[in-house]
């Protein structure tokens, strides 16, 4: 009797465990399906997630090569400098393509001048340098801002579709009615705050390198500028 209750048992605890699979089976939803749901709010924030990744990407790149520095560079100038071999300091700077190099080039260019002059040749490199770093940085601010705002123009878009099913139904209100508009909601909602975080943060993850390697520039141009100021041999 007792083997019979446990048989019993068993195989009622199977057909309940078959019943949550299939509820759960019922309730899955595939995300490419879950994303469409969001309608035609959707492909602006595809396109501006596509384009911050983009920017992401290549300004990576670019900062990864400004940032590459010859450790020996600046102490072959400085003998260069001190032997009076101008043109092999500046062969030297042409053959290394960063900004901290064609910064010295442009100060080496002006060697005999005042050190004020000097100095500022190589300030307005420098500032042309780090523009060229920014590149494209402001788009990836303004994705990082513009997402969750149009994730939420498609809150307010799904609530409105809500609210007309709602108004034309009556005294008929059903559930899936109303499905269609919250899904568009929630869903539009998500996607422009997870791509308005990731621009965020990739844009001061990019901004925290670039000011990284402003800093290089400016220790180099000091480094520079002392050289022309020791007192001669």
């Amino acid at each position: 009797m007792n083997l019979f209750l446990m048989i019993q048992a068993a195989g009622e605890a199977a057909a309940q465990g078959a019943e949550m699979t299939d509820a759960e089976e019922k309730v899955t939803i595939n995300l490419f399906e879950l994303l469409l749901q969001g309608g035609w709010i959707m492909i602006p924030l595809f396109l501006l997630s596509f384009i911050a990744v983009y920017i992401f990407i290549e300004r990576y790149l670019a900062i990864k090569r400004a940032s590459k520095e010859d450790k020996s560079f600046m102490n072959r100038i400085k003998d260069y400098i001190h032997e009076g071999k101008i043109d092999s300091a500046l062969a030297l700077c042409q053959s290394h393509d960063n900004p901290i190099s064609r910064m010295i080039e442009k100060g080496i260019t002006r060697i005999g001048r005042p050190l004020n002059d000097i100095n500022t040749a190589i300030e307005n490199v420098g500032n042309l340098e780090v523009s060229r770093l920014e590149k494209g940085l402001p788009v990836l601010a303004t994705v990082a801002g513009g997402a969750p705002m149009i994730g939420f123009t498609g809150t307010v878009i799904g609530m409105i579709k809500s609210f007309w099913e709602m108004a034309n139904a009556g005294s008929n209100i059903e559930v899936d009615m109303l499905a269609g508009g919250i899904y568009t909601a929630l869903v539009t909602t998500v996607t422009g705050l997870i791509v308005g975080i990731i621009a965020y943060f990739a844009y001061n993850w990019l901004v925290a390198r670039i000011e990284n390697v402003v800093f290089k520039m400016e220790a180099r141009t000091m480094e520079f500028m002392d050289l022309l100021n020791e007192p001669a041999n």
